[in-house]
């Protein structure tokens, strides 16, 4: 993948936009945003209601993992689903169900990734708290299993959970659309699938891969992993949902595509320098875990490099070994530089918004959506 200059610089039917004073016509954006949401919620009680009975109907521990999932869905940022709407929203307007149908659907999808995430990364919790996976072990240490059983139960029911999260996502577009608009968007969700697998696949090999790597392989990995469900994917989806032409389908997907891919620069620094209060997220993890970052392929060539690679993959890392592992990816320059490279993606994100064929109001939010992607701080 192309990656761009770094510079020096330290997400009934909805009415279109109208022409009102920027205040108003924001303060009506706000209010349309926060009822479609309101749709989001209630399409996934609905849906997790129905399924809890269809699992019922199988067996009443399948309802108890569909309250399990339930849970891992509840309280995020609904981040897919905004942007589902800011582009629908933007591009002409959205039927509301159906727009919250496809949220729910890439909210299911986040969940099924999530879940399998952790599996593989061997983690049982999750933003300070058991996961779904933390759960069941729980259940089986009460139970009296050894860890190691209790660990593989619980990561067995952690597979079949996001099994038929992953499977629910697709159905839920395909209930709530018909005719040429479900195949589209039954393909984008196809792709941001796929593409997650493949990202996935990369960090694992990452993760045992001797050879040095180039930050075009680690961009990559963060493109497919991250970038294309969490951004790219929503936002084309929006787009078709709004009537779009597959040329705006693609040129909003491409903006995207750059954002998500800021996104994760931004989330792997704040995964070793972010204030763990805020994130939810231990600053140990990362480090402990020896992750391929941007952050880490740019130490790999700094002469603080041995230093730091004693410390990465480490599981008894502690907090004290952790603050060296910071002070020398500053010394190196590496935390300068991922900052650096998320900006340029930032730019490259709002270039192409320039060049797309997009409404002015639209192409306002979405550099609103960069800055608070570049800024964010959990």
């Amino acid at each position: 993948m192309l990656i761009p200059d770094v510079k020096l610089h330290d997400p009934g039917v909805v009415t279109p936009r109208t022409s009102e004073h920027p205040n108003a016509a924001a303060a009506q954006s706000t209010r349309q945003l926060e009822n479609y949401l309101q749709h989001v919620e209630v399409a996934l009680r609905d849906f997790f209601a129905s399924s809890k009975l269809r699992g019922q109907a199988l067996t009443p521990r399948f309802a108890r993992l569909w309250e399990s999932l339930e849970a891992t869905t509840d309280g995020g940022k609904r981040f897919r689903p905004r942007l589902v709407f800011t582009a629908g929203q933007g591009l002409g307007g959205v039927d509301l169900p159906t727009a919250a149908a496809v949220g729910a659907a890439f909210e299911l999808l986040h969940t099924a990734l999530i879940v399998h995430d952790d599996v593989i990364d061997r983690d049982f919790v999750r933003r300070g708290r058991p996961n779904l996976a933390g759960q069941y072990l729980a259940q089986a240490l009460d139970a009296g299993l050894p860890v190691t059983e209790a660990e593989h139960r619980a990561m067995s029911i952690g597979i079949v959970a996001g099994d038929v999260a992953l499977v629910n996502a697709y159905r839920l577009i395909d209930h709530a659309v018909s005719g040429p608009v479900r195949d589209r968007l039954l393909e984008i969700m196809d792709e941001a699938v796929l593409a997650s697998a493949a990202g996935e696949l990369l960090d694992i090999e990452f993760s045992v891969c001797s050879a040095a790597l180039m930050v075009e392989d680690i961009v990559e990995m963060d493109r497919l992993k991250t970038a294309v469900y969490s951004f790219e994917a929503p936002l084309k989806a929006g787009a078709v949902l709004a009537g779009a032409s597959e040329q705006t389908i693609a040129a909003i997907g491409q903006a995207g595509r750059s954002m998500g891919i800021a996104y994760q620069i931004i989330d792997d620094l704040l995964g070793v320098f972010g204030d763990e209060a805020g994130t939810g997220k231990s600053t140990l993890g990362d480090v402990r875990e020896g992750k391929r970052t941007v952050l880490t392929n740019h130490a790999s060539r700094a002469p603080q490099w041995s230093a730091i690679a004693a410390h990465l993959g480490n599981p008894d890392l502690t907090r004290e070994d952790a603050q060296e592992v910071r002070s020398l990816l500053i010394l190196s320059g590496s935390r300068d530089y991922a900052q650096r490279l998320a900006g340029s993606f930032g730019d490259q994100a709002l270039s192409r918004l320039a060049r797309a064929d997009i409404p002015e109001p639209l192409r306002r939010e979405l550099e609103q959506i960069v800055s608070s992607v570049l800024t964010r701080s959990r």
